[in-house]
């Protein structure tokens, strides 16, 4: 099983359901898209909520495809399509919401975790870049000085500082039916993430991000 959908009131909920971490394949992808656009035509619904079975959110891309060669839909494609919903869509993020998982994330109007979330981007431990927005949604969300101090190093934030940082907007113990049940009136008074203003630079964070890159680097 890779994506099921539910209606809970007036929330279309978009479930990845390929546990245990929820790795994000063609099937997830293609299956996003296509409960975004069966639930975005229902007149009864004014929130679709998007969260992961099982304990995780979504731990990232699937590495078996890495090797393979692309296959439509990308990624960047179902962030397009989370970002310019009819209806907000809300992440409710149990658990690990790393590499892709954080990029669907962050395409959401609305973030609600659990105190187990943990977020980030780690692909670039692997030598892989962020290639779905994640590295300018997140600098857009948080501010340059912690944007770099988690992309360039693949670190993550926990609940609360995910929190703190403005990463994450509301913390539960049942983010999925809090973002069910949420207000949205915060979430939509404010523009999608991409059209946010771009960070103010941070020279010295900046800075501080090549030398300890440079200090990891081999040779």
């Amino acid at each position: 099983m890779s994506i099921v959908t539910d209606i809970r009131g007036t929330a279309g909920v978009i479930l990845i359901d390929r546990v245990p971490v929820n790795a994000i394949n063609h099937d997830i992808r293609s299956g996003i898209l296509d409960a975004l656009a069966e639930l975005a035509g229902n007149p009864s619904l004014d929130r679709i909520v998007l969260a992961g079975a099982g304990k995780i959110f979504a731990a990232g891309a699937d590495a078996g495809e890495f090797s393979k060669p692309p296959t439509d839909p990308g990624l960047p494609k179902v962030v397009a399509a989370i970002e310019a919903s009819s209806l907000p869509v809300v992440a409710a993020i149990r658990g690990a919401c790393l590499g892709g998982g954080l990029e669907l994330a962050l395409a959401c109007r609305w973030r609600i975790a659990d105190q187990a979330a943990q977020l980030g981007l780690p692909e670039v431990v692997l030598g892989v870049v962020p290639g779905s927005g994640g590295t300018q949604r997140l600098p857009r969300l948080v501010g340059m000085e912690t944007a770099l101090s988690m992309i360039p190093q693949g670190r993550s934030l926990k609940a609360a500082a995910a929190c703190e940082a403005g990463l994450v907007d509301a913390l539960d113990d049942d983010p999925l039916k809090a973002a069910c049940e949420a207000d949205l009136a915060a979430a939509l008074a404010r523009p999608p993430i991409s059209a946010m203003p771009r960070p103010l630079a941070a020279p010295e964070a900046a800075a501080a991000a090549r030398k300890t890159a440079a200090k990891k680097m081999r040779g």
